[in-house]
């Protein structure tokens, strides 16, 4: 089956020379290249709304996340509206089948709707949710795999259920949905995991009638890699949506740490690879297999990467997706190919499934399977993130909720906060200037609290951006001398302080110059560089070669800011026209950094809006390495 393969890996070195294209985008082009339009996983059969398509398009997700380039989100997009009508109906939706499968996609549909804000994407979420209230259940509420499987809970529908139901509670204000996704995972957990190996078999019935069913436990036969790899992904990405002082979370965390414990003794210490039937590696003609690795190498590099299981585990992650390279990967005219998937697993079913080791042999081994290309994707970026991370590492990023508190109506009527928080993923929000700290390691925080000694002490870099005035908000906080001493004796410790006013009128700069003032710098509160339309030429800035900071891009754009003063040790960073735009400055052991704007929000960064021509991007990467570099503060463990 596997034809010749690339020597894609040196025995020095998994990475990639500067500006080569990443494993991560190579394995997306192939996807592009293969359904550039629809998706249909047999050729020249209609297009169906199938799961398969989630898994790919939530890892081109990421790499739009890591880049800023917009052709990989209008890659997502088109791949959706095939399916999403302008009424929110769902081409080749029928909720009434109760397969937990189509609420996988629905995660798509929320990054859409989150991101454009378009209503009929929000219908179609919707629709996916109520699925969800009247899904059968088993009697201790555990979602049915499919209503053709009654009493069932297999592995692999908690990755097509769970992170969907956690995100969209968050979105929609469902707080007590939390509740419930921890039921899903512990009842999963309890009810398939075996207590000698912690492994998890494949499924679990209830009513204990099925063929495939222990008797006594209920329990299917044998731990098939890929439920495994589902089961893992699923708790890690369901963890992304739950509120840090939620109880689920803790359990979530503890069943992560269970799971990474007991899938790593049965990694293959030759390959670094998983088996089909993971305990079995000896038994012929069991073999390899692509998808589980790369779900299981996901699970582990971003587990570790959020700080949910050990970093150690990155080590395990790294060994599996070494193994996928050198042994799974082909090229055919160009173009990679993914080998060693097997096409589908299940338990049950016409013709019957029995779960045995023989059952699982006799499916058929296919390249370029869409899941397996799909988790290849997510799992190489958490790799390819991998050489940053040591940036961030224990370092926390506090964004202020003091000053800049502005609220709305959120998708479900829920009051919300919005305008440059790490949750808002519309033009005004700082999702993506977030993952850029994520990706170097860092953990995000919000201090909705005035700014003190205790709520300060672990952070390593504090930003607060665009204080209110009374037009945003009914209850306005303004800086003031004891909130800027709390902060100045913060920065003196060796903590990095951010500081972005916006042009006069939009902001309180007058209260923010009590503390900016500490520190030699003041706002002017004037309006520079204002951009009439899209004329963007109006707010380019060039980037001197050099810059202490800005390594990478030549220019910025920034639009209608307010210019700086100087005076005491600070310094101007970067100039237009002779006019002060950036600037830092020493305290004690901290470093602060000042520009009159908002500058990174999601809308100048992600490149749906702003031409790539403008390195935003490029510019908030470098902007984010300088940051956590310079600060000396480590989070306490």
């Amino acid at each position: 089956m596997q034809r010749f393969f690339l020597v894609l890996v040196t025995i020095f070195s998994l990475w990639l020379p500067a500006g080569a294209q990443s494993y991560a985008q190579k394995m997306a082009s192939a996807v592009m290249h293969l359904w550039p339009d629809s998706f249909s996983v047999t050729p020249g059969r209609p297009a169906r709304w199938s799961y398969d398509q989630g898994v790919i398009l939530k890892g081109i997700e990421g790499i739009w996340l890591t880049t800023g380039d917009p052709k990989w989100f209008r890659y997502i997009q088109h791949s959706m509206d095939y399916y999403v009508r302008e009424d929110g109906s769902i081409k080749d939706y029928d909720p009434d089948t109760y397969n937990i499968d189509h609420v996988n996609n629905g995660k798509v549909l929320l990054t859409l709707f989150r991101v454009t804000g378009k209503e009929k994407y929000k219908k179609a979420v919707v629709k996916l949710r109520e699925q969800l209230n009247t899904h059968p259940r088993t009697h201790e509420g555990g979602f049915w795999h499919k209503k053709v499987y009654p009493w069932q809970m297999w592995l692999d529908g908690l990755y097509m259920g769970q992170p969907f139901y956690a995100e969209y509670a968050q979105v929609f204000g469902e707080d007590s949905v939390f509740n419930d996704v921890t039921r899903q995972f512990v009842l999963m957990e309890k009810n398939a995991r075996d207590p000698r190996t912690g492994l998890l078999f494949h499924g679990y019935d209830e009513s204990r009638s099925q063929q495939w069913a222990d008797k006594k436990t209920g329990r299917s036969p044998h731990f098939w890699g890929r439920a495994l790899g589902w089961y893992g992904m699923a708790l890690v990405d369901a963890l992304d949506y739950f509120p840090d002082g939620h109880p689920g979370k803790k359990q979530l965390v503890a069943i992560l740490n269970r799971l990474a414990a007991a899938v790593v003794k049965v990694q293959d210490g030759a390959t670094g690879m998983w088996y089909d039937v993971v305990d079995l590696p000896e038994r012929r003609p069991n073999y390899t297999e692509s998808s589980s690795t790369a779900m299981l190498a996901y699970t582990l590099a971003k587990g570790a990467r959020k700080g949910y299981i050990a970093a150690s585990y990155r080590a395990n992650a790294k060994r599996a997706f070494d193994g996928l390279v050198k042994y799974k990967l082909s090229q055919t005219n160009g173009m990679l190919n993914l080998e060693g998937t097997v096409s589908v697993s299940g338990l049950g079913g016409k013709p019957y499934r029995d779960g045995s080791f023989e059952y699982y042999m006799r499916e058929k081994v296919v390249q370029n399977d869409p899941k397996g290309m799909g988790a290849f994707i997510l799992a190489a970026n958490e790799i390819e993130m991998m050489p940053g991370l040591a940036t961030g590492s224990g370092k926390t990023v506090l964004l202020d909720q003091y000053f800049n508190n502005e609220w709305r109506k959120g998708a479900g009527g829920q009051q919300e906060r919005w305008h440059y928080t790490w949750n808002d993923r519309s033009n005004g929000g700082y999702a993506f200037l977030g993952s850029l700290f994520e990706q170097h390691g860092a953990r995000l925080r919000s201090l909705a609290e005035a700014p003190a000694a205790a709520n300060l002490k672990d952070a390593a870099v504090y930003i607060i951006v665009d204080p209110d005035t009374e037009k945003e908000t009914a209850d306005p906080h303004y800086m003031n001398g004891q909130y800027a001493t709390q902060i100045a004796d913060w920065v003196k410790k060796g903590g990095v302080l951010v500081l972005m006013a916006n042009d006069a009128g939009n902001s309180d700069i007058q209260h923010l110059n009590i503390l900016a003032g500490r520190f030699g710098i003041r706002f002017n509160e004037d309006n520079l560089l204002m951009v009439k339309n899209n004329d963007y030429e109006m707010g380019r800035v060039n980037i001197p070669t050099g810059n202490i900071i800005f390594k990478n891009a030549k220019n910025v754009y920034l639009k209608e800011i307010s210019s700086l003063n100087l005076y005491k040790n600070a310094s101007s960073v970067l100039k237009s026209n002779d006019v002060t735009v950036m600037a830092v400055a020493r305290y004690g052991k901290g470093t602060i950094f000042v520009l009159g704007d908002p500058w990174i929000y999601n809308e100048y960064v992600d490149g749906r809006k702003l031409p790539l021509q403008y390195e935003n991007f490029k510019a908030a990467k470098d902007w984010v390495h300088w940051l956590l570099s310079t600060s000396i503060k480590n989070q306490k463990k």
